[in-house]
């Protein structure tokens, strides 16, 4: 196992003075449900946090907070931790109850969770520098090419009552028509001073999308 041990540390090129810290970052709670690595996941989410936070502000200084907020969601999100785990092979390292060893479900969310606690073991063995250091090693490439996910009409159409009013759109369905096979959904949607717009798609979700984008359209928001 101290083998493994090492084969870690060279991957994530950081050598732990504690190797506790290291051994206690790659337990589950279904391995130990008191003495896992839960703490240090909680610390690590924070320190990622801070970091990308901080070195997004850097590297887009002319950028809108709005902006980067979206792109530090992006690359603080399971989906990017995942990658990032997938690439150290860390689980491959963990240890896991039997529940848990065939990986499936909800494999990258553990995973992910992991990667935060080896973060915080790293910050509480080393200290920022050092969980800074594994961070742009491992991030740098998705920090460099961050871009913003595209935003659906509904949830532009969201955010943009809530900063102007502090309301939700509202829409409101009427029924159905067209044959059971081939269904035909109309809604309407209405924020303040704003004109009832009517939506129609095959589904409630795309009848939605329908009015939110003519809506946006009308307020020239797209």
């Amino acid at each position: 196992m101290i083998e493994e041990y090492k084969n870690l540390e060279e991957i994530i090129h950081y050598k732990f003075k504690n190797k506790e810290l290291l051994i206690k970052s790659l337990v589950h709670k279904s391995y130990d449900s008191n003495n896992n690595n839960e703490k240090l996941e909680f610390l690590g989410d924070r320190v990622l946090g801070l970091i990308i936070s901080k070195k997004l502000i850097e590297t887009y200084p002319k950028e809108k907070e709005g902006i980067i907020d979206k792109k530090f969601a992006n690359l603080v999100n399971k989906k990017t931790c995942s990658k990032v785990s997938k690439k150290i092979n860390l689980k491959k390292f963990m240890y896991l109850g039997m529940s848990h060893k065939s990986f499936r479900g909800q494999s990258d969310k553990i995973v992910s969770d992991c990667l935060e606690a080896l973060i915080g073991g790293i910050y509480l063995d080393g200290g920022l520098n050092c969980a800074e250091k594994f961070i742009f090693n491992f991030w740098g490439e998705y920090i460099k090419n961050s871009t913003i996910p595209l935003i659906d009409a509904k949830t532009q159409l969201q955010e943009h009552s809530l900063k102007m009013f502090k309301v939700l759109p509202k829409y409101t369905f009427y029924k159905e028509k067209g044959p059971q096979h081939n269904p035909i959904f109309k809604t309407d949607v209405q924020i303040p001073n704003s004109k009832k717009i009517i939506g129609v798609g095959s589904s409630k979700k795309s009848a939605q999308q329908d009015a939110a984008n003519k809506l946006l359209k009308i307020l020239n928001i797209v």
